[in-house]
């Protein structure tokens, strides 16, 4: 099969791996999380709207439930209270098979949080490579599918950043497609999110791009497009609570959906994908 820009459909990696996981690692929330980064606002800091810490670690708390109950695992890292966003450990590396990457996440004030996990990322794989500048790649704009790894342009992820991720990737023995996220979406799996190895879960924005054009697309519902941030583990579908209508299209389309609040999270513009490394 073809892609309708023309280009040979990739080979999959292995049908399955990109959802079938036995182990996480996740970092606790710390206590000035409220000072994460926000894209959407000036002086965001100062926000009357800010994540409850104690309820945050609450929602983390079933969170990491929820990971042990579809059979993972998990390994969990202290606070860094120097660092308010490194609950988002998806930003800071990339899992894959044997081997993780350390990204070079884009904002200055997260460089720290790729180093920090560093030490975990040694104990639990045999190779660990670490992107070199000077490019920037954050974790929450990849999406890895059974064929390929699709990697979006945005704020974030630079073209330098996709070339020499591309490029390690190759080395793997995995395909990489650059996706020219829309402009207001923070990352690119802010919108979309894996539901097995050929079918996204996807806002119709995105949708539109034709950035899935070789995959089944399930969009999300008018007025829920942040459910799009699910994530499959195993044989369960993670999706954040009170989407009804997106949660009975999944459920309708035979998958085994659980809701989770993730509303401090999402405060902070987080989500479900970004509070864990799965592989």
């Amino acid at each position: 099969m073809t892609r309708k820009d023309g280009g040979a459909r990739p080979v999959p990696i292995h049908r399955g791996r990109s959802y079938r996981f036995t182990r996480a690692i996740v970092r606790k929330p710390c206590s000035n999380v409220a000072k994460g980064l926000r894209a959407t606002a000036v002086g965001a800091n100062e926000c009357a709207d800010n994540p409850d810490p104690i309820e945050f670690a609450r929602q983390h708390d079933a969170y990491i439930d929820a990971l042990k109950s579809a059979g993972l695992a998990v390994t969990v890292l202290p606070t860094l209270e120097d660092f308010p966003d490194s609950v988002f450990v998806e930003d800071a590396a990339l899992c894959l098979r044997d081997t993780a990457i350390v990204l070079r996440p884009a904002a200055p004030t997260r460089m720290g949080e790729a180093a920090a996990i560093t030490p975990a990322l040694k104990r639990a794989f045999a190779t660990v490579i670490e992107l070199p500048g000077p490019g920037t790649v954050d974790g929450g704009d990849i999406l890895v599918t059974d064929a390929e790894a699709l990697i979006g342009l945005s704020a974030r992820t630079d073209a330098k950043g996709f070339d020499t991720l591309a490029s390690i990737l190759v080395d793997l023995g995995i395909a990489a497609r650059r996706v020219d996220t829309p402009s207001h979406i923070l990352h690119f799996k802010t919108d979309c999110g894996l539901l097995d190895g050929q079918t996204i879960l996807a806002t119709p924005q995105l949708a539109a791009t034709n950035c899935f054009a070789d995959y089944t697309v399930i969009e999300t519902a008018a007025g829920e497009e942040a459910s799009a941030n699910c994530i499959r583990v195993n044989d369960k579908v993670f999706i954040s609570a009170g989407y009804r209508a997106t949660t009975e299209r999944l459920s309708a389309a035979g998958f085994a959906v659980v809701e989770l609040v993730t509303s401090q999270a999402a405060k902070i513009e987080g989500g479900l994908s970004c509070m864990s490394l799965r592989f």
